[in-house]
């Protein structure tokens, strides 16, 4: 997949910048909470192991059908971090497919095999996570649609999500991002869909 490496991305109170490893110290502090990681699974990690994960995620895919892109969520008026925001597009004939995580829960790294394409065109899986403190302000329900903006302008036709059935805040989110719940389930989450806005 060409065409999709991440640029960074302005919001009216956000920029989205891709992430580098140099992200791992201060995000380590951000995704600290035990309690962020009820829904997205996983614990709070290390700042090593964080460099480690984003070393690999800099990295990118090593499937050439697949592209994956991450962001860093920061705050316009104070410069600090506060989440991220993620994609992996692939074409909707192919599924993703790699084990290079290492241990990281994040939607945007998983199988699409199942998923129903709602349009011809390459497929995004997204994810979005903002830390407890910067909750409950609308951040993620920006980041995201700032996010899958990007996207459709860049040609993807149809945006998947997975969600755990109890997190609202998530839910609301999706359907912010004109996403709809879907019968289909995947590892205790409900499959959610939708097309990607255009331009």
């Amino acid at each position: 997949m060409s065409g999709f490496a991440p640029e960074p991305v302005e919001t009216a109170r956000l920029l989205l910048l891709p992430l580098a490893v140099a992200h791992a110290e201060e995000m380590a502090v951000v995704l600290a909470d035990p309690a962020l990681h009820t829904f997205i699974g996983g614990e709070p990690a290390a700042t090593a192991a964080l460099r480690a994960r984003y070393e690999r995620l800099v990295a990118g895919s090593p499937d050439p059908a697949e592209t994956w892109c991450n962001w860093v969520v920061r705050l316009r008026d104070d410069g600090r971090l506060a989440g991220y925001v993620q994609a992996t597009v692939t074409a909707p004939e192919r599924p993703a497919r790699h084990a290079d995580t290492a241990g990281a829960r994040a939607v945007g790294h998983r199988h699409l095999h199942d998923a129903t394409p709602v349009d011809a065109g390459p497929v995004a899986e997204i994810a979005w996570v903002v830390g407890t403190p910067w909750q409950g302000r609308g951040i993620a329900t920006e980041a995201a649609r700032g996010m899958t903006g990007w996207l459709g302008r860049r040609g993807v036709r149809t945006l998947v999500a997975h969600i755990h059935p109890d997190h609202r805040a998530s839910a609301a989110v999706a359907t912010a991002c004109g996403l709809a719940a879907t019968d289909v389930w995947h590892d205790g989450e409900l499959r959610w869909t939708g097309p990607a806005a255009h331009p």
